[in-house]
């Protein structure tokens, strides 16, 4: 594995890739598409890559295949995934299905890995059960009170998904845990506001936690698209449209300190997040 350069670590600065794909119910076309990604992604300077929720399999609507193609953590998705982080000197953070304890279901899992492994694990807390949709018919809910981060270039990254942006709580947690950027993995589904609501809440994750948001989303006709980063004042610094595609921008923590100078708002607040 390549090195990640020492400017960025030394800087406390890293430049941030979102990736706007359509995920399909061929795991080695997903990876195929996964690969592409990463190089375009890593050539035009990107230390992180995001990709979208449910990146190694997706089917819609769902059905007892997302089981079937399940893979542990040791499996053949997230074994490329560390090849190709190793390959190209990068972070890759990505969804995938598990396989759940039940047997039946499958855990909505994010990833991030680096070339010597995996560095944090995420499964989806809250399930989109709602706006006419039960992920829970096919999904079990990871377990709540522990917050998954990692590390790089002198900033520490905190993982939620999709729906999770509806649950303030899940990022303040992050930010508990020292998250200075948000990323959020998604598979917005479309709908009357679905695209008003994705981008405000992104937005309010970023200006009431004062830390960048970066997310990938699916592109139409099932996903709302917009995948972007957000910097600690909720402006888009980076965006796709509604189709593939990806956005490049950097993230830095002297942003997030001249922000919470002007605006300290997690020091002055009086509450904390408590799991029930």
């Amino acid at each position: 594995m390549l090195p990640i350069r020492e400017d960025e670590s030394m800087s406390s600065r890293s430049v941030v890739a979102v990736c706007q794909f359509a995920p399909t119910d061929s795991r080695d076309g997903n990876l195929a598409r996964i690969a592409e990604l990463v190089a375009e992604a890593t050539g035009r300077g990107a230390r992180l890559v995001v990709l979208p929720e449910y990146s190694s399999y997706f089917v819609n609507p769902m059905d007892e295949t997302l089981a079937t193609n399940a893979e542990a953590l040791d499996g053949p998705f997230v074994q490329s995934l560390t090849a190709l982080a190793a390959e190209h000197a990068v972070v890759i953070v990505a969804g995938l299905v598990e396989p759940a304890e039940d047997g039946r279901r499958v855990r909505n899992t994010l990833v991030a890995v680096r070339g010597d492994g995996i560095l944090a694990v995420y499964r989806k807390q809250h399930l989109y059960d709602a706006f006419g949709q039960t992920e829970s018919d096919w999904v079990e809910a990871g377990a709540v009170g522990e917050a998954a981060v990692f590390d790089l270039a002198g900033l520490r990254f905190g993982l939620m998904t999709c729906y999770d942006l509806r649950f303030p709580e899940v990022a303040r947690t992050l930010v508990d845990a020292g998250a200075d950027v948000l990323v959020v993995p998604a598979e917005w589904v479309r709908g009357p506001l679905k695209e008003h609501h994705w981008n405000t809440l992104l937005a309010a994750r970023a200006i009431e936690n004062t830390v960048y948001v970066v997310a990938a989303d699916h592109p139409g006709p099932i996903g709302v698209g917009l995948s972007q980063v957000v910097d600690p004042q909720g402006v888009v610094t980076a965006q796709v449209g509604s189709g593939e595609g990806i956005a490049v921008t950097s993230v830095e923590r002297a942003t997030i300190e001249r922000v919470r100078e002007t605006n300290p708002s997690l020091r002055m607040r009086r509450y904390t997040v408590v799991p029930r």
